[in-house]
């Protein structure tokens, strides 16, 4: 096997399961720090930061993935993401590594895997004994949820 087919994928944890993302999707991770809410937003999105004067939308992948909500913790983690050009949070319970895998270690997704959380899911990866759900970032927001996000965030703000 070639370096060329090794990825590198960030590892982090929301509801006791592993999730990865590519790391060339990652642009950063930072502590978490309380989205600004939004109105007549999403359930599933958070609200909004500021992010080196960028206006970064934030998805909670717990309620994205209809996962049981825990308390923001000291292992809270919101990795901006690049999304089909845009930055786009995604609040993790915690970040636990960055591995070097090999395509050959990431298999399809099961056929049993259906409905919903299909759609998120590249891979899956077995490595080290434990099982990592590769996310792929350009699924986490419908193409529709993208356009209402623009709209949200071309809205003049009152204050």
């Amino acid at each position: 096997m070639s370096q060329g087919d090794d990825i590198q994928v960030v590892v982090f944890r929301v509801g006791g399961q592993d999730f990865a993302f590519n790391i060339f999707h990652v642009q950063r991770i930072l502590r978490y720090e309380r989205p600004a809410p939004l109105p007549k937003a999403p359930k599933f999105l958070e609200g909004v930061l500021s992010v080196q004067g960028a206006v970064v939308p934030v998805i909670d992948l717990r309620k994205r993935f209809e996962l049981a909500r825990a308390e923001v913790g000291e292992e809270t983690r919101t990795m901006i993401l690049e999304v089909e050009g845009s930055p786009v949070g995604a609040v993790v319970d915690a970040v636990q590594e960055v591995l070097r895998v090999s395509a050959a270690q990431i298999a399809p997704p099961p056929p049993v895997v259906r409905g919903l959380a299909a759609e998120y899911i590249q891979g899956i990866i077995a490595i080290q004994g434990r099982t990592v759900i590769l996310l792929q970032t350009a699924r986490l927001l419908t193409s529709s949820e993208r356009i209402a996000l623009q709209a949200l965030d071309a809205e003049p703000v009152h204050g």
